[in-house]
């Protein structure tokens, strides 16, 4: 790796460093980092367990466990400078271990991680939210065979690329990432490379047999709210229309919960919801960059009383400062699952996603033009959380 000098125009090789050396551990720092930033494995992850021991008869532990996003078991095995030659024996048991797993064994085994390390929460809520599903029934967890393996070092013996390669081979996804440090002066920087499999490769699903009535329950409930989410957002397109709102005028009817539309504004669309047991309209900051999303909701809540007044009532603000994006959302309690309701559900999703519109198009618009850097964003935050700070 080279740092750029675009001053000079010359490049500089960054020294290549050990863990050992660095004085860097596997448990305290390479874990942590991936326990904090999943998605520098290439993917959303969410990571549901560390230091993973329930096993029955065992001592072992895993390092991470965590979901993608089809709801598969992904066993996360960290090694710091060297693969060691057993890491993917170790991996292979673990596998094996976790997938038995049911989906309320994998739920308990999350809300303990949220109790001992994120201050609490609802597994169940964050599971639906990551798979993007209204209700758990909705999504198989575990499915099949379809436990994944991650090994992580600066180096993998060849006895352990042989291995994943014949893992991947047999349709056993596997893959291994090169972590690498390196440093510039006082500065440490990381290389983190998948380097197994090949892109070609692909996923391999068998059945198992004891799950199988679980996986056909929440595949047929599936099915059966995608073809009611189908005709109820055709009636309340069909209705928009008629109303003379032409702000979902290009948008299709989904088997999701939401539709998109709009603003004017990238990542930040107007959303109209259909849940089972509510209705809502919000307003989704969804930039790709969080502070910019923090920054952007900390404009308008600052505008939180004549935003309202224009909307015509009290709107929930939900900053989520532990998640990427924020949101601004007002919603009513139906049962939208009986389409006798549906007519007064389109009569009150008519009336206020054309309130939404007129309450926040101007304002996102205006301060949307204002966003500063990146760097400029993170040190306003900075000052904020500081001056909220009762120590400081």
């Amino acid at each position: 790796m080279f740092r750029v000098d675009r001053t000079e125009n010359r490049i500089a090789r960054l020294a290549q460093r050990r863990f050992g050396e660095l004085a860097l551990r596997e448990r305290d720092h390479l874990q942590e980092w991936l326990v904090h930033q999943p998605d520098a494995l290439g993917e959303e992850l969410l990571i549901i367990q560390k230091e993973f021991d329930g096993f029955d008869e065992t001592r072992e532990r895993l390092d991470l466990l965590a979901l993608d996003k089809a709801g598969n078991l992904v066993v996360i095995e960290n090694k710091l400078d060297d693969s060691g030659r057993d890491v993917t024996w170790q991996a292979l048991k673990y596998t094996a271990y976790v997938s038995g797993l049911n989906k309320q064994q994998i739920v308990e085994i999350y809300q303990q991680y949220l109790d001992r390390y994120c201050g609490g929460g609802s597994a169940v809520e964050r599971i639906c939210e990551f798979i993007e599903v209204e209700e758990l029934q909705e999504t198989v967890l575990n499915p099949g065979n379809g436990q994944r393996m991650m090994f992580i070092a600066a180096n993998f013996r060849r006895e352990v690329t042989a291995t994943v390669l014949w893992l991947l081979s047999r349709g056993i996804r596997a893959q291994c990432f090169r972590v690498v440090p390196y440093s510039f002066g006082d500065e440490l920087f990381i290389d983190l490379q998948q380097i197994i499999p090949t892109p070609e490769a692909a996923d391999y699903m068998i059945g198992i047999s004891s799950k199988e009535v679980e996986e056909t329950n929440a595949q047929g409930v599936q099915a059966r709210r995608h073809q009611l989410r189908l005709r109820f957002w055709a009636r309340a397109l069909e209705r928009l229309r008629a109303d003379g709102i032409t702000l979902f005028a290009n948008v299709n009817p989904s088997r999701d919960h939401w539709l998109n539309a709009g603003s004017g504004v990238r990542g930040c669309p107007f959303t109209m919801a259909f849940a089972r047991g509510e209705v809502r309209v919000e307003v989704n900051l969804a930039r790709p960059d969080r502070d910019e999303n923090k920054w952007l909701f900390d404009r308008l809540e600052a505008d939180r009383s004549a935003i309202e007044a224009r909307f015509g009532g009290e709107m929930s603000w939900s900053r989520l400062d532990e998640r990427k994006q924020s949101r601004i959302s007002y919603s009513h309690p139906f049962d939208g699952f009986e389409a006798d309701n549906w007519p007064e559900m389109l009569n009150w999703l008519s009336e206020h996603i054309r309130k939404l519109e007129g309450a926040f198009r101007q304002p996102l618009a205006q301060y949307a033009r204002s966003i500063p850097s990146v760097d400029e964003t993170a040190e306003e935050l900075a000052r904020v959380s500081e001056s909220l700070d009762p120590s400081t």
